[in-house]
Order: structure tokens, then C-alpha cells, then sequence
């Protein structure tokens, strides 16, 4: 190296430059220079869990076609289900915490990440945004420890997911809503204790 290049390796400090710059295949986002500490004791958690009770099961669970619902309840006994809400039972952490414990459940599986998103995003944060007190009451603390599976039924077949093309139908008699239709595709149905169900009412809006 010339002495002038040299000089301007220095001036610039393209060695600090450098060491900042290595790539890292486990975070090569630096995501984890970002995080409080809050954070990452909820990813070291959800980490650890995700490998003591959904590594060692997931190829036999796989192959045979079988889903163990005690999943569910070492999940909510972790406090990894409806992570967002607060009160119930939940952590009432931010999303960015919720983003940290999908990422570590589907980095062992996908189906249980879906399990876990759809009982915390698409039953449990319903309940709690729209949901009589009664329900949240009944509902929520159950959902949350995982003692109860919850699904939510949009997807049909001859419409997918677009609302708006819904067949299912919901009529509204004697102080309850009675449905006719069809879902398909519809996470935790078999094993679901609670339907969050959409369909279109006797108006044609959706409900």
C-alpha cells in the first residue's frame, strides 16, 4: 500500500468502517442492536421454549399428522399467547415483542406459528377490541393460558379470502344468529373451541 492510500485509510478509519460492516447470516439485519432489553429477554424466551417443547416434536408431529393441543397450554403458560393485550392474563407487551415470538416459534415451524398468531391476532385482540365485556370476561383469561383454541373462520371456497364475495349468511332469531355457509383453509377448526365466524347479515353487510 502507498503511503498516500495508507494516510487515507486512516483519515477515513475504513477499519472501524469495516468491523462495523460484517455480514452476519444469524442477524443480518442487526436487528439485535436495536432491541431494549425488554425485548430481548421476551426472544430468549420465546427461544428457549420453542426449542424445549417444539424442536423435539415437530418431525414426529409432522409426519404422523398429529397435533398435541398441549402445545397451547405450555404456550399460554409461557405467556405467549395474546402477548398485546393487557390484562386477562396477558404481558401486555408491544409488537415488536410479538414480532420476536412469532420469529422464534416459526423458526421451528410454521404451522405453530400459525396456531399461536391466529389464537393471539385473529380470536383473542377481536374479543378484546370488539367484544362485550361478557365475553371478554368468559373468553379471554381461557384463550390466554390456552385452555381454550380459538379459529377465525373468513376463507371460503369459492371466494378465498375477499370478504366481499361471502356466501356465509347470518340471520339473527329468537335473541341469536343463525349460520349457513361454508369455510375452508380455517387454522385450529379442528381442535377449536371458539368460532370467530364472518358472514353477511340479512342487509348483505358483513358482520
Amino acid at each position: 500500500m502507498s503511503i498516500l492510500n495508507e494516510k487515507m485509510c486512516k483519515k477515513l478509519d475504513f477499519g472501524s468502517f469495516i468491523s462495523r460492516s460484517i455480514f452476519s447470516y444469524k442477524d443480518p439485519f442487526l436487528l439485535e442492536k436495536q432491541l431494549t432489553d425488554d425485548e430481548k429477554s421476551i426472544k430468549d424466551v420465546a427461544y428457549n421454549f420453542s426449542k424445549k417443547y417444539l424442536l423435539p416434536n415437530v418431525v414426529s408431529s409432522f409426519r404422523n399428522e398429529k397435533f398435541d393441543k398441549n402445545i397451547m397450554k405450555e404456550m399460554g403458560n409461557a405467556g405467549l399467547l395474546g402477548p398485546t393485550i393487557s390484562g386477562y392474563g396477558c404481558a401486555g407487551v408491544n409488537y415488536v415483542s410479538y414480532g420476536l415470538i412469532m420469529r422464534e416459534i416459526e423458526r421451528i415451524d410454521s404451522g405453530y406459528r400459525s396456531c399461536a398468531s391466529v389464537q393471539s391476532s385473529l380470536v383473542m385482540f377481536p374479543i378484546y377490541k370488539f367484544g362485550s365485556q361478557e365475553q371478554k370476561d368468559k373468553y379471554l383469561n381461557e384463550l390466554a393460558k390456552g385452555n381454550i383454541i380459538g379459529c377465525f373462520g373468513l376463507t371460503e371456497p369459492d371466494h378465498g379470502s375477499d370478504p366481499s364475495g361471502m356466501k356465509t349468511n347470518a340471520v339473527f332469531k329468537d335473541g341469536n344468529y343463525i349460520l349457513n355457509g361454508s369455510k375452508n383453509w380455517i387454522t385450529n377448526s379442528p381442535i377449536a373451541d371458539v368460532f370467530i365466524i364472518w358472514a353477511k347479515d340479512e342487509n348483505n353487510d358483513i358482520r
